[in-house]
């Protein structure tokens, strides 16, 4: 099967080693971060959803309007518009940009900021909301008829969108959440589940789970994994360029003022305790940005040269994960280096293995 990569797009330039400088939103960084993610060979390109960031689906439309081919996976929280309004909202982007679109379903796992929109209910009802807002959303975008439905968050009598997206049977549903009730929310909607950057253990265990669980409703299911290259023309370089950066990490976190907090989400524990096992893991797996900063979302990394790294995501390939969330903690520079020289390597692995693959059946 064809891999699949996904870059990230951010409002302004920013990461754990570069604080901002000016406004929240850009919109020449945007322009420029994503034509470079086009020309780099990047299938999609996320825009992540916070409590208090920019609209993504607005920073998609703005992406798309300055790039021909690269494709969007947009972060969507559940819950806080009607399933049908965002459905059309999606259909009518998908439209626009020439079938671009993707949805990256983001129940939440903080009290905390979920709040902060006006949310306020426990994390098991959050995912039971989800569960409706799917149900409603995929049948928006797929009946050919009036429908109606009556759930526990959702009711909604002779709902019918007329804008369609040419994507069949759907525009694909991206999914996180790591605990119990989300993969069994996942199972029945997801099109692609979305790890963090586990040890090789944690995603062999995973993948089962949710395939697993996937086939309980008789669907399958596609996995991608969320990692943070660090490339180096030598081993050796590439180790020192990961403390150069942990070193730069924790500056800037203590003149911040960063406190380290007990962690909202199991995704994140999950994160903790691999970086418990140690900093450095398999064969290249680092967990010094997870454990400095309580694995806040994407935090883990494979640290070598690109030929190296590109073998550690072949093997996590044959674990079953076929599509790859790279992001660099510099953003753009490490954007462009990506397509330079680890995402056509990587392909050609990829490419290479399937060929033996189909050989031996023959």
């Amino acid at each position: 099967m064809s891999i699949e990569f996904i870059g990230y797009i951010g409002g302004h330039h920013s990461s754990e080693i570069h604080p901002r400088s000016g406004p929240v939103l850009q919109p020449d960084y945007v322009e420029k971060v994503a034509r470079a993610h086009e020309e780099a060979g990047f299938d999609r390109a996320l825009v992540a959803f916070h409590s208090n960031s920019p609209d993504s689906t607005l920073i998609a439309s703005h992406a798309a309007s300055v790039t021909k081919s690269l494709k969007f996976l947009i972060a969507h929280r559940p819950g806080f518009v009607a399933p049908t309004l965002a459905a059309r909202q999606f259909t009518t982007l998908d439209v626009f940009n020439g079938g671009r679109t993707a949805v990256h379903i983001i129940t939440g796992g903080d009290d905390r900021e979920l709040r902060a929109d006006g949310s306020y209910i426990g994390k098991d009802e959050r995912y039971a909301r989800t569960d409706e807002y799917l149900h409603v959303l995929r049948q928006e975008w797929t009946s050919e008829k009036p429908f109606n439905y009556a759930g526990q968050y959702y009711q909604v009598e002779g709902a019918h969108s007329l804008v369609k997206s040419a994507q069949l049977p759907h525009i694909p549903l991206y999914f996180g959440g790591s605990s119990t009730v989300a993969i069994e929310v996942a199972g029945k909607h997801a099109d692609v589940y979305a790890l963090w950057g586990e040890t090789y253990e944690q995603v062999r265990e995973v993948v089962k789970q949710v395939r697993a669980e996937a086939a309980r409703h008789g669907r399958s299911i596609r996995f991608s994994l969320s990692l943070r290259p660090i490339l180096a023309d030598t081993e050796a370089q590439a180790w020192e360029r990961a403390e150069h950066i942990l070193q730069q990490a924790t500056a800037l976190a203590e003149q911040n003022g960063f406190v380290r907090r007990e962690p909202p989400n199991e995704g994140s524990r999950r994160l903790l305790a691999a970086a418990a096992q140690g900093s450095r893991l398999d064969k290249r797996l680092w967990t010094g940005i997870a454990g400095l900063l309580g694995a806040q979302g994407n935090s883990t990394s494979l640290v070598g040269t690109p030929e190296q790294v590109a073998e550690a995501l072949l093997d996590y390939y044959d674990l079953g994960i076929t599509t790859f969330l790279i992001r660099g903690f510099d953003p753009l520079d490490d954007a462009i280096d990506y397509g330079k020289r680890l995402i056509p390597l990587t392909r050609k692995l990829v490419a290479e293995r399937e060929r033996q693959a189909s050989e031996k059946v023959a």
